[in-house]
This record gives structure tokens, C-alpha cells and sequence, in this order.
């Protein structure tokens, strides 16, 4: 029978000085600015609540760092020994005591969301709180944002913006120097984007020509008319065909919502070549008629 006790069968194992300095480690957290921890709440105070997160010394969250929103009663938000997550946002002080927040994570949260929802190109509801000559400040879900006056579908009376509610679209999130950049233009044309499909007549008015197409807007979408697809017939001049303000309808063949690009047609609602040129006012009267008919057409 071995009589050796437990204490002795582990005085002569082989756990080394190194393994007791390893094992004193483990259990030595290190806790550091900018690290999220799993703790409970176990006491609230009038000017925030400890926290044990299994530190040598509990750790402390301030009142205004409880929640994003204004809190009146801390009990609202926190509740005694349930798990929740904190962001460290204040080393270890001489009692190797952190301090904590729930709002800063919150705000981490929220910044990770709003570049997912850019990376999706979604929309958002924004609330104007304010004016300056470059544009407007907006709220977004606690955060402060900006829509430059040239993204605004309102440019002249801003004032008149304050406390409505707005479509944006994403033009920067960046939560390192904190900005957030968004576009009225953008949710809009994004919006006005989804109503349109391939082989769709459409109505708009010629805002550019170059020689190598007309660019028409189509109710806040650009779209291109490349020189090609204007008519079956040469071409030598589009400044001699068209002008700008000039209204057009063409048919879309082909859409790139990724790259906000709308490709259109006249030359598909001739009824011979170059009757675009020919006959302007008579091709456009009978666009509808015509352009129901090349979409019957069966292909060659």
C-alpha cells in the first residue's frame, strides 16, 4: 500500500518553477484600455456601480457611461449579477481598479453596424438637428453625422430642414476619426434605381453631351446614351441631334446599380435607320407604341 499523501506525490511531480509562474499568470488578468470584458453588476451607487469582472479589485463603471441614452435610475439599465459585456476604457489604477463602459460599447457597436450597412449600400433615417454653411448635422442612432449641402435634395432653405426626418444614403463611416458622411442623393437615386429595369421606357432630360454620348437624368439617376445607340445610322455630330434641357424617352438595356451606371437606347424604337435623325418628334410621340413592340420582338 503506498502511503505517500497527495501533498507529497505532488511535491515530487515535476511541476517546475516555470509551470508555477505560468499557473500565477493564468490567473493574474491583465486587464488593458480598449479590452471588452465579461462581468456583474453586484452594487450600485448614486454616481455609477462596481463590477466584478474577475480582477484582483472590482471595477467601476460611471453613471455617464452606463448607457448612450440619459439614465435617471441605473437599475433601469443594469441588473445585479446578470453577465453582461464592458469595454475597458480606463487602465488599472494603484488598487488595480479599471473603469468600464457600457455607452462606449454601445457606440462601437453601432459605428461596426453602420460600415456593414455601407458594405450592403442600405439607406438609414436621419434626424436633422442642425445648420452650418456646409450643410447639415443629423442624428443616426445616437451618433452625429453630416449630409454636405451638395447631397441634400433641399439646398436653398436649410433652416427649414431642422427636426424633419431624411432618407440618406452612406458616403463615409469611420469610426477611428469619427466620421459619418451621408447623402440625400444617394438613398434617393438608390430608390429611384430599384423602379428601373432593362427594357423599361423611360423619360428624361438631356443634362450633357459629349462626343461620345448624351448623359440624361432620369429622376435623380444619370443614364447615358452612348453615340452607338442613339440611331441604325451614322453619327457625326450629337451636338447637331440634341440639346441640353432637351426632354428624350429611351429604352434602358442595360442596368449596373453597383456602379450607378444606366445604359439607354433611341436607336432600338427606330423603325428604320436614321430616323432619329430624320424625325425626332414622331420616333418620341410613338415611343411607347414602339418600345412595346422591340420587346416582342423575337431575337435573331
Amino acid at each position: 500500500m503506498n502511503s505517500e499523501s497527495p501533498l507529497s506525490q505532488t511535491a515530487n511531480s515535476s511541476f517546475s518553477m516555470d509551470d508555477f509562474a505560468k499557473a500565477l499568470e493564468k490567473h493574474d488578468y491583465q486587464f488593458q484600455k480598449g479590452q471588452v470584458v465579461h462581468g456583474k453588476v453586484f452594487q450600485l451607487e448614486h454616481d455609477g456601480a462596481y463590477v466584478d469582472i474577475g480582477g484582483k479589485s472590482s471595477a467601476f463603471l460611471p453613471r455617464e457611461e452606463a448607457s448612450l441614452r440619459a439614465v435617471t435610475d441605473l437599475a433601469e439599465v443594469l441588473l445585479l449579477q446578470e453577465d453582461m459585456e464592458f469595454l475597458i476604457i480606463r487602465d488599472q489604477d494603484a488598487e488595480g481598479q479599471v473603469t468600464l463602459s457600457r455607452k462606449q460599447l454601445e457606440i462601437q457597436h453601432i459605428w461596426e453596424k453602420l460600415v456593414q450597412m455601407q458594405e450592403n449600400s442600405q439607406t438609414v433615417q436621419v434626424r436633422v438637428t442642425g445648420v452650418n454653411k456646409g450643410g447639415i448635422t443629423v442624428d443616426l442612432l445616437g451618433l452625429r453625422g453630416f449630409i454636405p449641402r451638395s447631397h441634400l435634395a433641399e439646398r436653398d432653405n436649410l433652416d427649414a430642414l431642422k427636426g424633419q426626418t431624411l432618407t440618406a444614403g452612406f458616403l463615409e463611416v469611420n469610426s477611428n476619426t469619427k466620421k459619418l458622411i451621408l447623402s440625400q442623393r444617394l438613398a434617393t437615386r438608390s430608390s429611384n434605381f430599384s423602379l428601373l429595369e432593362v427594357g423599361q421606357l423611360v423619360e428624361g432630360k438631356i443634362t450633357g453631351i459629349k462626343p461620345f454620348g448624351v448623359f440624361v437624368e432620369l429622376n435623380g439617376v444619370s443614364a447615358l446614351l452612348h453615340i452607338k445607340q442613339v440611331s441604325q445610322k451614322f453619327i457625326e455630330s450629337l451636338e447637331k441631334v440634341f440639346q441640353i434641357g432637351q426632354p428624350i424617352k429611351a429604352v434602358i438595356i442595360d442596368l449596373d446599380e453597383g456602379k450607378g451606371r444606366v445604359a439607354i437606347s433611341t436607336r432600338v424604337l427606330e423603325n428604320f435607320p436614321g430616323e432619329v435623325l430624320e424625325n425626332m418628334e414622331e420616333v418620341m410621340s410613338s415611343a411607347e407604341a414602339r418600345a412595346n413592340r422591340a420587346a416582342n420582338k423575337p431575337a435573331e
